[in-house]
């Protein structure tokens, strides 16, 4: 199951086990259990000194297997085969179990384990979902460290009534306790505040302390990046206040036209760009999202930034880089059905909807590439546009052309999502040139028609265009004496992840800049 070179790289990692544990496999008779017991035999003979396997277990989940360390009452469980995408969650519940220290903050580590009450998480994935792997990991390890938190990873292949049963249309889904608590990518310290609600008044008042920064950069993508490397190159104090470093790129599969860069997947891109910051003396404020800017109210004076947790941070000097979401619809239905058939990750969600009949809403290139990656799992894919021609690239077009399960219909506006009251039936149509509504039979929706500004907290504080994108000049400066802007947000022509850490550097250059002339 595991080739040579996969197998000799496991084996330095285990060498980092340092306490005894064991795996408890609980198996049928099918193949899948059968590759299971491969793969638990190889990872145990790889360190049999510390890592021992049993075969009888007795959940009623089987295939699966808990890691179980000597003289702990912690409880992780895997259901199904944790490769692909989760190979690397499975080697780090390997490595947790066995006492190698998580590269997470102690004070965040220190939550975990005080945290009081008794949480059962089980959470579906995908082996093919890149935005699955934060959310395995994070329960995985506060199950690891808490043991009144208890976590099941779930392989939805492996486990298709289930999820059929349960109508999942959506990986990761999370179910705390029997009920659904939470779709999509969530990253471990946004796990822990949503149970621990004394959290986020204490993170404010610990932010609201802080000194001031020389440089605030809002925002973690590769704009926020580039502008704080620029600036903490500079020697100038630098802070970056993000929901998560990556920002929209960990959502992206393929990355081929970062130049040097061959090819790359989002979040390793975003992980790059973690360990570049994390090179320099940079204060990384995770898990934040900004709710007001207060432009200085004099010459030289401090800029605000007003978080949505309550907390406040101050600046000479701000670069604003907070980037763009997907743009939705807005039609009937499509907030009614989100998860439930209206997707927005093809390659998260698509292999949820194999053998079934599935619409692309876009003819962009999102939307083509989409439409391609779906054809080869689903059954039928219908692709949406609402102009007279698909405007992807020529090669993509005549890639999707070639596939003998796509339809192509131009000239569409969507005008309903529909279904049954709990998942997607169809959607409704208008046929531009007649003006006749058409009713197609679907069983998912993606949506693939461009992106919006993530701005809208910045409308009256300084200029943005009809598109709600920051208008700024050569430099990246915007209409606020202070406040620089780059990337996705901004009135840039071309949004793509160079053209982004490219107007990065340049507004961290330019604030430098300003704080040198003022």
């Amino acid at each position: 199951m595991l080739d040579a070179q996969l197998k000799t790289q496991l084996a330095a990692y285990l060498e980092r086990v340092t306490q005894p544990f064991e795996l408890v496999a609980s198996l049928d008779e099918s193949e899948t259990s059968a590759q299971m017991r491969e793969l638990l035999t190889t990872i145990q003979s790889l360190r049999s000194d510390k890592i021992t396997l049993r075969e009888d277990g007795n959940d009623a989940r089987k295939p699966s297997f808990t890691l179980q360390r000597q003289g702990s009452d912690s409880s992780l469980r895997f259901a199904g085969l944790p490769l692909g995408h989760e190979f690397t969650s499975l080697v780090l519940a390997l490595l947790w179990t066995g006492g190698h220290p998580p590269k997470e903050e102690q004070d965040l580590l220190d939550q975990i384990k005080a945290i009081e009450g008794d949480f059962n998480f089980e959470v579906y994935m995908s082996l093919g979902c890149h935005n699955c792997p934060d959310v395995v990991q994070a329960l995985s390890l506060m199950a690891i460290l808490n043991p009144r938190i208890k976590t099941t990873v779930i392989e939805g292949g492996a486990f298709r009534q289930e999820v059929e049963a349960r109508e999942i249309m959506a990986v990761p889904m999370v179910y705390l306790n029997g009920e659904v608590f939470g779709a999509g990518r969530m990253q471990l310290g946004e796990i822990v505040a949503k149970l621990d609600t004394g959290a986020a008044k204490r993170e404010a008042a610990k932010l609201s302390a802080k000194e001031a920064f020389e440089v605030l950069i809002i925002g973690g993508g590769p704009a926020g990046a580039a502008a704080a490397i620029y600036t903490a190159r500079k020697g100038i104090r630098t802070g970056i206040a993000a929901e998560r470093i990556g920002g929209q790129v960990n959502d992206t599969l393929d990355i081929e036209n970062y130049i040097s860069v061959n090819k790359t997947e989002g979040p390793k891109f975003s992980a790059a760009l973690e360990s570049h910051i994390g090179d320099y003396d940079i204060d990384v404020m995770r898990l934040q999202r900004a709710a007001k800017l207060i432009p200085a109210t004099e010459k030289g004076g401090l800029i605000t930034v007003e978080l949505e947790n309550g907390g406040t941070l101050k600046a000479k000097s701000v670069v604003l880089s907070t980037g763009a979401r997907w743009r939705n619809m807005n039609v009937p239905g499509e907030d009614q059905y989100r998860t439930k058939g209206v997707a927005y990750c093809p390659s998260c969600d698509g292999p949820l909807f194999k053998g079934k009949r599935v619409a692309v809403i876009g003819g962009g290139n999102s939307g083509v590439e989409a439409a391609i990656d779906l054809a080869g799992v689903v059954e039928h894919v219908t692709v949406f546009e609402f102009m007279p021609e698909l405007k992807a690239d020529a090669v993509l077009q005549k890639k999707l052309t070639s596939l003998p399960n796509v339809t192509i219909i131009k000239n569409a506006q969507t005008t309903e999502v529909l279904g049954d009251g709990s998942k997607v039936t169809g959607l409704s149509y208008k046929d531009r040139i007649s003006g006749e509504t058409k009713h197609v039979d679907l069983e998912g929706i993606f949506v693939q028609i461009g992106l919006l500004p993530n701005t809208d907290w910045l409308k009256g504080t300084l200029e943005l265009n009809k598109m709600g994108e920051i208008v700024i000049d050569a430099k990246g400066q915007t209409s606020v004496p202070g406040v620089f802007a780059a990337g996705d947000c901004t009135n840039v022509p071309y949004k793509q992840i160079i053209v982004a850490a490219g107007a990065g550097a340049v507004a961290g250059l330019s604030a430098f800049e300003h704080l040198i002339r003022h």
